[in-house]
């Protein structure tokens, strides 16, 4: 579990939200809440009690929208952040972030930023499930290639631990292996596509176009805000019994390396050790 107290981090991902629902109301873009967000709102009517982060969803022509527009219509200190406009950014989709808070997720991955809401573009998936399991294997292989050529080589030591990831970042560039996911995510059209999938839950997240493009309004916190009106669908395609509470021992947390919430990130300066 985390050793800071959460609470405080979980409201200011809410103001992330609120801003981003009303962009998403004012330019009439598709988003929905999902995830462990989505079954906090069903389940808790806000977060997760133990939840640190949140999750949204958008069909990859609004994403793509929203990438062009980011810095015009979020409010600073907002900003989106994703391999699109940053080139040292290390996942396969995009975060809203917070950049007046400083936070490390991960001593051993070199990005710094803020406190953010996972964004998460929603691609089509293909219909023939050979051609959908090969294709998800060529993206979880290049969603390794990402992870070890932004990686820390000796994070286990100098050793044989050090090997795959210095062999990966002689082989590969940032830019090259994001820019494979991309083709790889895009190459089925979502708006052609029987199926949709955000890409993060492997083959159990394949659902029907109509979950992640159908939707309705949730009490999340005292707020309303968007997530798919097949909620059901989605959970228990996700969860199986949703709505029982897991063990301490599966209430899973970040338990981020170092967060800040007065510190701006471009503020902060790495202490050697």
């Amino acid at each position: 579990m985390a050793c800071y107290d959460i609470r405080p981090l979980q409201l200011r991902m809410l103001k992330i939200l609120l801003a981003f629902d009303k962009i998403c109301v004012e330019h009439d873009l598709q988003y929905c809440i999902f995830a462990g967000t989505l079954l906090g709102a069903i389940r808790h009517k806000g977060f997760i009690p133990w939840d640190d982060d949140m999750d949204v969803g958008m069909p990859r022509p609004y994403y793509e929208e929203f990438i062009k527009h980011s810095k015009e219509w979020l409010p600073a200190p907002f900003e989106f952040v994703c391999a699109e406009n940053d080139p040292n950014y290390p996942l396969p989709f995009g975060k809203i972030q917070d950049s007046s808070t400083t936070l490390i997720e991960r001593k051993h991955l070199s990005y710094l930023g803020g406190i953010y809401v996972d964004v998460f573009p929603y691609d089509g998936v293909p219909t023939n499930m050979l051609t959908r399991r090969m294709h998800y294997a060529a993206f979880e292989f290049y969603k390794q290639l990402l992870y070890l050529v932004y990686r820390d080589p000796y994070k286990h030591g100098h050793g044989p631990s050090s090997w795959a990831p210095l062999l990966v970042q002689k082989m590969f560039t940032k830019q090259g292996v994001q820019q494979r996911i991309r083709k790889i995510l895009m190459k089925y059209d979502y708006n052609q596509c029987e199926y949709t999938a955000d890409y993060t839950d492997g083959l159990r997240g394949v659902m029907q176009r109509s979950v992640y493009n159908t939707y309705a309004r949730y009490l999340f916190e005292g707020e309303m805000v968007q997530g798919p009106k097949l909620y059901d669908e989605y959970l228990t395609k996700i969860y199986r019994d949703y709505m029982k509470l897991p063990d301490k021992e599966h209430q899973r947390q970040h338990n981020f390396y170092y967060m800040n919430l007065d510190q701006p990130y471009r503020e902060f300066k790495y202490k050697e050790e």
